[in-house]
Formats: C-alpha cells, structure tokens, sequence
C-alpha cells in the first residue's frame, strides 16, 4: 500500500491523460460522423465501426480501466523494489500513449484525412519491443515484468540469462513488426496476423526454452 500512495500523482497524471481524448472528441462533436472506424485490416481498410458515444466516450475509459488494472497488478508485486524504474514507468506511460494515439487517429481518419493505420500500429507495437528488449537485462526477479517462468523464478543466474537472450530477441522482433506493419499491404490480414503471431512466440517461446535448458543444466 505504501509503494501505491509514493506513486499516486503520477497514477493520477496517467490516469486523467488516458481519459484526455474524450475532450477534444467532445470538442469535435458536431463534426464527427455517427458511425465511426474503430478496427482497420492489414491492407489499411477500416472493418469495424462503432457509434460516436462508443467512441468518444467507451474506449477511452476501458484503455483507464486497463490501465488501473495493470499499474495496480504492478505495485502489488511482493518483489516491486526489482522491477527497474524505467520498465516501472513504462508501465505508467503505456496506456496513456495508446489512448492518445489510438483515439487521435480514430478521429482524424473520422474527419477524413488519410493515414495508414496498419503501419502507424505496427510502429507503436515494434517500439514497444524494442524497449521492453532495451530494458529487460536489467529486471530482477519478480512476479508481474518479464519472462516468469518457474526455472527463471528458482535462480537468479537462470532469470538474468534468460532476459540477457529475450532483450536481443525483442529488440530483433521489434524491428520486424515494423517491417511487417510496412510490408501488411503485400502480406494481406492474414499474412500480418501470422507474422505478429510468428514474432511474439518466438520472443516469448524461445527464452522460456532456454530457461527450461539451463535448468536442466544445474543453472
């Protein structure tokens, strides 16, 4: 409890920016159209509408309830104090980034301008990766940030391992699904979904193996 109050204004901060989109969507109100793009395919098509109220109001605060949820998730670590403060603020800035980008593109395509979604989201997601991959050699044991399985959660040694190889391997994966956001035209939906599959198993799987072998191995 005591490690949440020390971070209560900037949970606050957070907070009221992940809602911040709803401001200028009431601003543009009138001049938002009832049906709203909300889901874009690989080839940059909008596929999914919702009404304005939905989109205005709706997405915004379940990005907040997200990102209560996560943050909240985070403090309550028993090991908090070895979660890195960058990857700790990374999960404060996240979903405020999110809701900002991702609703001020919803509304600008609503207006009518053109913009690429399928790049812009690839951009955001692979420079995601690439600093989680920057960061995650220096985490320290615990529950809630990085790769946490039993072997990694048993040894040290095999936990700083482990993240030494999946930093390289989300930095590499970041790259890629900047790539890919710029190849999704070519790929087509399913061909980008495979590949977003393809990427987080590896970046995911690989470690985890790793891990399970250097326990084996005494580590």
């Amino acid at each position: 409890m005591e490690n949440i109050k020390n971070y209560k204004k900037l949970l606050l901060i957070t907070l009221l920016l992940t809602l911040l989109p709803i401001l200028p969507g009431l601003l543009l109100w009138n001049q938002l159209p009832e049906r709203i793009a909300i889901h874009w395919g690989a080839d940059g098509q909008a596929n999914g509408w919702a009404g304005k109220p939905f989109a205005v109001f709706a997405l915004p605060c379940m990005l907040a309830a997200l990102h209560l949820f996560c943050v909240l998730f985070t403090l309550a670590d028993p090991k908090k104090r070895n979660i890195h403060k960058k990857p700790l603020l990374l999960v404060f800035w996240m979903m405020p980034v999110l809701s900002i980008v991702m609703c001020g593109i919803t509304y600008a395509i609503a207006l009518g301008m053109k913009i690429d979604v399928g790049i812009g989201a690839s951009l955001l997601i692979g420079i995601l990766f690439i600093i989680l991959g920057n960061y995650m050699p220096k985490l320290r044991q615990n529950y809630t940030v990085g790769i946490r399985v039993p072997w990694t959660l048993n040894s040290e040694e095999n936990w700083r391992r482990t993240h030494r190889l999946g930093g390289k391997l989300f930095i590499a994966g970041g790259f890629l699904l900047i790539i890919t956001g710029f190849l999704g035209r070519m790929l087509g939906d399913f061909g980008v979904f495979a590949a977003l599959i393809a990427i987080a198993l590896i970046c995911s799987g690989i470690p985890a193996i790793y891990s399970f072998c250097l326990y084996k191995k005494g580590v």
